[in-house]
């Protein structure tokens, strides 16, 4: 049986078996029914093997999202397998929000927070950050919930599959908000690098796009949030409000974005750079991303900066966004406000792998932390030296599940299982 690919194709996956569950109980038999490895697969988003296994893949994404409103908790439980914008839609028409929304409303709740995946902002963090409680599928089939202060908390929320497959999650919420988009183009690379924090803190959510190569920042997204700051100028720092009949990314239909233009709108249909009804992304691509600590962002930005004569001719584009510091031990931003630096590469596999390890080693300095669900040929050396709760990570998954059954090539690698 042919289970077949990641959602960009870079990953085939090699599983025996694949369960597309349709209840709790239905994952709960699909752990207990077997002795091997079990991974859980939500919508496909990652970029590598991190969600295979040699035994059983087990989908939630078809579970009946079943979600909760506690008004007076500010909070919300639902599925893991929901998709983002299918929430977010359902949370506005009750008057409320989440925090922030990554660049795809298409990605699955409990994928993203086991990730790390985040949106942009300074004062925000990434969207594991929301989560106040998880109810998982243990190695024995049984249904386990954990909450926000439990004794290793921090070490499940952003847990990469490692110690069950995460049915149902609660979320932080907040009432509901406006927000504007306006795109600049053509920033100077002097001002972003002299002030970067300037930049970046300029809106609720700040996304800056370069190739590198040029003089200028080619755009700079800034997602105001309607009454705090929204003033804005026809020329803002050296560059220009972008025009209409420019508006777009490379290579991407711009249908497929976010009302832009100053509109204001509700945070769900802002935030995310991409429709939930339209096709994400580019689609042909693959994604390599690294967090580095905000304070070392301009040198680090003028290392990759040094080979982007190289690195333009195989990219589509790089996002530059904003994380703020949280507890989570293997979030990107652990203990650090942190800058992501991302790279949509064209689907070109073999100058990917060439040109990867080459900006790993201009940033190694500045102890960059790889998304887990990206591309990347760091060393579990050089995992460890960025993240310094891997081993503690590794002995509480290997505690909770000390059979390994959730256990994978991939994580062994990283040494996040033993």
């Amino acid at each position: 049986m042919s289970i077949g690919a990641t959602w960009a194709g870079t990953h085939t996956f090699g599983a025996a078996r694949l369960v597309e569950a349709t209840s709790i109980a239905e994952v709960q038999a699909a752990v207990a029914g077997t002795d091997g490895p079990v991974r859980a697969l939500g919508t496909r988003h990652s970029f590598n093997d991190l969600a295979d296994t040699s035994g059983t893949l087990v989908t939630v994404t078809g579970i009946a999202a079943d979600a909760v409103l506690d008004a007076d908790a500010r909070t919300v439980t639902v599925g893991g397998g929901v998709r983002y914008g299918v929430l977010a839609g359902w949370l506005e028409e009750r008057g409320w929000a989440l925090h922030n929304m990554g660049s795809l409303p298409h990605i699955s709740v409990a994928g993203a927070v086991a990730t790390g995946t985040h949106g942009s902002g300074v004062a925000n963090g990434c969207l594991s950050t929301a989560v106040a409680g998880l109810e998982y599928v243990d190695a024995a089939g049984d249904l386990v919930t954990v909450r926000r202060g439990d004794p290793g908390f921090d070490g499940l929320v952003v847990g990469l599959g490692a110690y069950g497959i995460v049915v149902r999650i609660t979320l932080d919420l907040q009432p509901s908000y406006l927000v504007r988009q306006d795109v600049y183009r053509d920033l100077p690379w002097s001002t972003l690098l002299e002030d970067l924090p300037g930049i970046m803190g300029a809106g609720y959510s700040v996304s800056a796009f370069t190739m590198w190569a040029e003089d200028t920042v080619q755009q700079v997204w800034r997602k105001t949030r309607i009454g705090v700051g929204e003033e804005l100028a026809a020329a803002w720092r050296g560059a220009r409000l972008e025009s209409a009949e420019e508006a777009g990314l490379v290579d991407v239909d711009p249908s497929n974005l976010t009302v832009k233009g100053g509109v204001e709108g509700p945070w769900l249909d802002r935030l995310p750079h991409f429709r939930l009804d339209s096709t994400p992304s580019n689609g042909d691509e693959i994604q390599t991303e690294y967090f580095v600590a905000t304070s070392d962002g301009p040198e680090a930005l003028r290392a990759v900066r040094a080979l982007g004569e190289d690195i333009a001719p195989h990219l589509l584009i790089t996002e530059l966004r904003t994380v703020a510091a949280d507890d989570l031990w293997l979030s990107g931003a652990y203990e650090r406000d942190a800058l992501a630096i991302h790279f949509t590469w064209r689907n070109e596999p073999d100058a990917v792998a060439a040109l990867t390890p080459r900006i790993e080693a201009a940033l190694a300095p500045f102890a960059p932390r790889p998304h887990w669900g990206k591309v990347h040929t760091m060393t579990t050396e050089a995992v460890a030296g960025a993240h310094p709760r891997v081993g503690d990570a590794r002995e509480l998954f290997d505690s909770l599940d000390p059979a390994g059954r959730f256990a994978n090539d991939h994580l062994r690698r990283l040494d996040l299982r033993s």
